[in-house]
C-alpha cells in the first residue's frame, strides 16, 4: 500500500497537473525512499526533481540531515495569509523549525503544501515561544522596522537562532519585542511604510543564508 498521497497544489508556471513526473518507466528503482504507487502512476508533487518517486518520509529524513541552525517563528494572532508564503520560504532555505504563535490554525494556501516537508511546532503565545528558545540557547530575532531597530544589512545574524515576525500590518506585537534579543530592520527606499511580511521573511532568511549556507557553485 502506498505511503504517499498526490498533494492538491496550485501551480503558477501554466502547466496545471502535468507538472512533475509520469510513471516510471520498468525497471523500476529498488530501497527505501520510493513509493511503489507514484512509481506507478506518477509524481505531480510539488518537490525537487532529486525527490521525485520518495516517500514523504524519505524526504523528511534526507531534510533532517542538512537543516540550518536557524528557526522561524511567526505570530499568529490575525490569522493572516502571509503564514503560507513564510513557511514556503523556510522550507526552500531549509530552516530547522517553523514555530507559530497564537492561533493554532493558520491559512496554509501560501505554503503549498510545503508544511508536510517541514518540523511545525505550536507556542499558545509568545512567552511560551521565549521560554522554549532560552531552553534551546537560542536568542530571539525580530524583524520588523521599528523605533531603534538595527540594519539588517549591517547586522551578523547570529548562527544559532530565532527569527520571528509579526503579522501583515501590526508587524511584532509589543511583548515579541521585550522578549528579543535584538530587532533588525530592512532598508526601504521608496514610499511605502512596509514591506509584505512574506517578502520580510524572505529578506531576513536569506540574510542568514548568505552569511552561514554551504552554497554550492553555479553549474
Amino acid at each position: 500500500m502506498s505511503t504517499e498521497t498526490q498533494e492538491p497544489v496550485q501551480y503558477d508556471d501554466g502547466y496545471g497537473p502535468e507538472v512533475g513526473v509520469g510513471p516510471h518507466p520498468a525497471p523500476w528503482p529498488q530501497g527505501a525512499p520510493y513509493d511503489p504507487e507514484l512509481l506507478a502512476h506518477g509524481d505531480r508533487r510539488n518537490v525537487a526533481d532529486r525527490y521525485r518517486y520518495w516517500t514523504r518520509e524519505a524526504i523528511v529524513a534526507d531534510l533532517d540531515t542538512r537543516r540550518h541552525d536557524f528557526h522561524v517563528a511567526v505570530e499568529n494572532w490575525g490569522h493572516d495569509f502571509n503564514i503560507g508564503s513564510v513557511v514556503r520560504t523556510a522550507n526552500a532555505f531549509l530552516a530547522k523549525e517553523i514555530h507559530i504563535v497564537g492561533r493554532r490554525r493558520w491559512n496554509r494556501r501560501g505554503a503549498m503544501v510545503t508544511d508536510r516537508y517541514q518540523h511545525v511546532r505550536h507556542h499558545p503565545d509568545t512567552g511560551v515561544l521565549t521560554a522554549w528558545a532560552a531552553a534551546e540557547e537560542l536568542p530571539i530575532i525580530g524583524i520588523d522596522n521599528l523605533p531603534g531597530a538595527v540594519p539588517l544589512e549591517r547586522t551578523v545574524l547570529p548562527r544559532r537562532c530565532v527569527l520571528l515576525f509579526g503579522q501583515e500590518g501590526p508587524g511584532l506585537t509589543e511583548e515579541a519585542r521585550r522578549h528579543a534579543a535584538m530587532v533588525c530592520s530592512i532598508a526601504q527606499f521608496g514610499s511605502t511604510r512596509s514591506i509584505n511580511a512574506g517578502a520580510a521573511a524572505a529578506i531576513a532568511m536569506h540574510a542568514w543564508i548568505q552569511r552561514y549556507a554551504d552554497v554550492p557553485p553555479a553549474p
